[in-house]
């Protein structure tokens, strides 16, 4: 991977640590545009901050101006308030041309397995959507399509984890039998900065060593943490609104509807080999002993953009 500085979105995020923390480890100059710089980060002045800025395009080509490769973890995970998708894609649009006007040489991008310019879902149109704006700018280009992600700060297998601790049945939405695999953030990691160093484009499904069904998912993950829960297939409209009342108590969105179809339609499964090789079974029973204490919300990382996500 050539020397040079590399621009990576939310740095102080999720996977955008994770890929900061390696490019920084290999000797490289790293910056970040983020809508948290104020929050915690184990970087020092290593990292360069700068705001998005995508109000102001030219702030923004200036911030990206020297930027050999463009790592872009950027996203919301669902609409709510004074954040949507629609409004990500706009941002990202603006992003990817004011990347082309800065003179950015590649673009790491991160995707989803089975994005779709036809689809219902938003999460999964939006998705589409970037991946064609940032094939038609020209520029050389890795798009990373990651089913979901596990392992430190993640939120779906941690509150899985933190629901079994707390709930003598666990509800599955219809016959639970539709498939995922994910994926280790460092895998992930580790696959964006290789990203970072190829000629050409790339596309990679992003997915881990291990297919479950999502029962199978639930009771793995009991059974690293010794919880062997019933389990209660539901409706999903009845576990719509049964997330709902959890959410208002925890004052989080617990999934979305569009989330529960992406799911149930199998979206987060593909038939490609594994781009990663940590095992979620292996990777929570070494962990069990902390995995699912605490309950991981999503919005309370949007209210408080100082806290430093936690780390396993």
């Amino acid at each position: 991977m050539q020397s040079g500085t590399y621009t990576v979105t939310g740095a102080f995020g999720y996977s955008g640590r994770y890929i900061t923390e390696r490019l920084l480890a290999a000797g490289h100059a790293v910056r970040t545009l983020t809508n948290s710089p104020e929050r915690a980060h184990p970087f020092g002045d290593q990292v360069t901050v700068s705001p998005f800025h995508f109000d102001a395009p030219e702030k923004l080509t200036e911030a990206l101006r020297g930027t050999e490769v463009l790592v872009n973890t950027y996203w919301v995970r669902f609409s709510h308030g004074d954040f949507s998708h629609e409004r990500a894609v706009d941002n990202t649009l603006r992003l990817f041309e004011c990347a082309v006007a800065a003179g950015v040489r590649r673009v790491v991008h991160v995707s989803i397995t089975n994005p779709s310019a036809d689809s219902d879902l938003p999460y999964f149109r939006g998705k589409a959507r970037l991946e064609e704006a940032l094939v038609a700018t020209g520029l050389p280009h890795t798009i990373l399509r990651p089913a979901v992600l596990f392992g430190g700060e993640d939120i779906l297998v941690n509150n899985i984890a933190w629901m079994l601790r707390r709930f003598p049945v666990f509800g599955i939405f219809g016959d639970g039998a539709y498939r995922l695999q994910p994926i280790h953030v460092e895998d992930f990691a580790d696959l964006a900065v290789e990203g970072c160093g190829q000629e050409g484009n790339q596309v990679i499904d992003a997915i881990g060593p291990e297919t479950f069904s999502y029962e199978e998912l639930v009771s793995a993950i009991g059974e690293c943490l010794g919880f062997r829960r019933a389990v209660l297939h539901i409706p999903p409209g009845i576990g719509l609104t049964a997330s709902r009342v959890m959410g208002f108590f925890l004052r989080d969105v617990v999934i979305t509807r569009e989330e529960i179809e992406g799911l149930m339609r199998g979206l987060l499964y593909t038939d490609s080999p594994p781009a990663g090789n940590t095992k979620l079974t292996e990777w929570a029973r070494r962990h069990a002993a902390r995995l699912g204490h605490h309950y991981a919300s999503e919005l309370a990382r949007r209210r408080n953009r100082t806290v430093a996500y936690g780390k396993l």
